[in-house]
């Protein structure tokens, strides 16, 4: 499908530990280089396939594989044709994907992901109302099988339900070591349910769960800490996007609610915090934002980094040690054995945007290796 530039620059690696082993939770991953969870909406039936085994497998050579986020629950859904991990035909439907990336030496952890607002009715079972903090209504489309649809008001969650959203976590958390899954990445970034929680552009509550900055991080912490005690010994990682207006999100004041939630985080067993460096899928940079190099001191574990690397600034981030392991997102679509690409300077496969979302095997397992 796609033509190779099979010009590679041989010249030595520069001096690096970027792909030297790391120890990570129990397990000794092979290098520090991480494939980022992408939504690939190849799952018509909610299940993991044999494409989507091959699709994996193909990009074992990762240090460590997360990935595409997985519904908690049906409540949890906002995007057509996406994994769940809540029934055991799900379940069992994983276990040959993460049995053949651990035979080929890789590490598979999975993103538990609810999405909250970003729904649509379409995708909620019994066509109910999307969830949230409070009814606030983000500027975004919701994207159904039959297309994308503006979202709709929200309805805001009650306090009693809280404490079901948090179970709805545990058990996709059991869910994920059942399927094989050597740990979780809780998904609290990118305008999503949790994400919607920390941020007052979308959190208008005045119970323990809203206004304050504590009250504000809460849940994610009481996700976190329930997780953690299930996938206990440094197996559970945390997502967050400070900076970033994903999905019509905002705040007013972000550095004292992450600063704060890191305090916190550094008292539970955590594999890793992920942390997406500026706007989603976009600029790095965030006028009037933060320096987010103070998460980086604050916090006491692995610290992963994500948004828009290559190989200079991945080399670069590890010489400065600003991050312990990066991230890369749309390189790996693109680019199954981007381990190999990047220690030899190779030049990596062009994108093909029309196959990202959606489709078969064209733009998924059909790219080519060096």
């Amino acid at each position: 499908m796609k033509t190779l530039n099979s010009n590679i620059n041989t010249t030595n690696v520069p001096e690096t530990d970027l792909f030297s082993p790391i120890e990570i939770g129990p397990y000794a991953l092979t290098n520090r280089i991480v494939m980022a969870p992408l939504t690939r909406a190849r799952s018509p039936e909610g299940i993991a396939t044999s494409m989507m085994q091959e699709y994996y497998t193909q990009r074992a050579s990762a240090g460590l594989i997360i990935s595409e986020g997985l519904n908690i629950s049906p409540q949890a859904v906002g995007y057509a044709f996406t994994p769940g991990l809540w029934t055991t035909e799900q379940i069992e439907s994983w276990r040959p994907v993460t049995s053949a990336v651990h035979d080929k030496g890789g590490r598979i952890f999975a993103q538990l992901w609810h999405v909250g607002r970003v729904s649509h009715p379409d995708l909620q079972l019994g066509g109910l109302l999307p969830v949230a903090p409070s009814a606030v209504r983000p500027n975004v489309d919701a994207f159904t099988a039959e297309g994308k649809k503006p979202v709709k008001t929200p309805r805001a969650l009650r306090v009693d339900e809280l404490t079901e959203i948090v179970a709805d976590y545990e058990q996709a958390a059991r869910n994920a070591l059942d399927a094989g899954f050597d740990g979780v990445e809780i998904h609290a970034a990118n305008g999503y349910l949790l994400d919607q929680f920390m941020r007052d552009g979308a959190n208008q509550r005045t119970d323990a769960y809203g206004g304050a900055v504590e009250n504000r991080i809460r849940l994610t912490l009481e996700v976190t800490r329930a997780v953690a005690a299930i996938c206990d010994g440094g197996r559970t990682g945390l997502r967050i996007s400070p900076l970033s207006t994903a999905n019509g999100l905002s705040d007013s004041n972000p550095e004292p609610v992450f600063t704060a939630l890191v305090d916190q985080l550094n008292n539970i067993d955590l594999a890793y915090l992920h942390v997406v460096e500026g706007v989603t899928g976009g600029s790095r940079t965030v006028e009037g934002g933060f320096d987010l190099n103070v998460l980086r001191q604050r916090f006491k574990g692995l610290y992963m980094v994500n948004n828009g690397y290559d190989r200079k600034l991945a080399l670069s981030a590890r010489r400065s040690n600003t991050a312990d392991l990066i991230a890369f997102g749309r390189p790996y679509i693109a680019n199954p054995d981007l381990v190999t690409r990047l220690e030899r300077g190779a030049p990596l496969n062009p994108l093909d945007v029309e196959t990202a979302y959606g489709g078969g095997a064209e733009g998924y397992i059909d790219y080519p290796f060096l």
